[in-house]
């Protein structure tokens, strides 16, 4: 489906739903769309309310959106140069590479060779005993702090860090929680997302990205629409 013709069902769409309205595009490129999402295929479709919506539910402080973020994407010459290898960690552990790409650019905009002052290294910003958790056999041979600041180990790492964190929870946003701030303190709350500003802060940016790359790939995708 053309992205005009889409967006005019979109329009479309939205006036007749009642309150929000999510959608989906399976892999023959059918787009589905419902008031009401059933499981974790379906994004909400962006619309006025929502845009009301989103910003009243914004960490107070966190000023910056994916707007920015998704345009630096689409020009970053970094980017582009790792996208092999977050193709083949998303083919590879069962991870959403759009998911990989919005972690990445929140946590070290595509700088393989950050390091924070907590310890945390490359891309996907992975301390060394984590690294080593979710390190292969053949990967542990050489010192964690050295391998991490290779692009495609620390995607792999990562990816395999994101891919056990979403089978032990059942929501992408509590994963990152969790990522972010840690499975212990996400278990104190009852597996659900802590109150911590820093961390919903950083959970709110990484989906707002996440959800816009998903919703542009899978709008380049669709070929059809269904409404129900």
């Amino acid at each position: 489906m053309k992205r005009w013709l889409l967006a005019a069902c979109l329009a479309t769409a939205a006036g007749t739903a009642p309150a929000a309205l999510w959608g989906w595009v399976d892999g023959m490129g059918v787009a589905h769309f419902a008031s009401q999402p059933s499981d974790a295929r379906w994004m909400l479709v962006p619309g006025d309310a929502d845009t009301s919506r989103a910003s009243a539910l914004r960490v107070p402080g966190k000023a910056d959106g994916a707007g920015a973020l998704l345009t630096w994407l689409d020009i970053s010459p970094q980017v582009k140069a790792v996208l092999p290898w977050l193709r083949e960690a998303a083919l590879r552990h069962g991870v959403d590479a759009e998911l990989l790409t919005a972690v990445i650019a929140v946590e070290s905009r595509f700088n393989a060779d950050a390091v924070s002052p907590r310890g945390a290294i490359g891309l996907m910003q992975i301390t060394a005993e984590t690294g080593d958790r979710y390190a292969t056999v053949a990967e542990r041979l050489a010192p964690a702090e050295t391998r991490l600041l290779d692009p495609r180990t620390n995607i792999q790492t990562g990816a395999r860090m994101l891919a056990d964190l979403q089978r032990r929870h059942s929501r992408v946003d509590v994963a990152l929680a969790a990522w972010n701030a840690g499975e212990g303190t996400v278990r104190r709350h009852g597996g659900a997302m802590p109150p911590i500003n820093e961390t919903r802060a950083h959970v709110h940016l990484v989906m707002e990205l996440y959800r816009a790359l998903l919703q542009r790939s899978q709008v380049q995708r669709a070929t059809s629409m269904k409404l129900r």
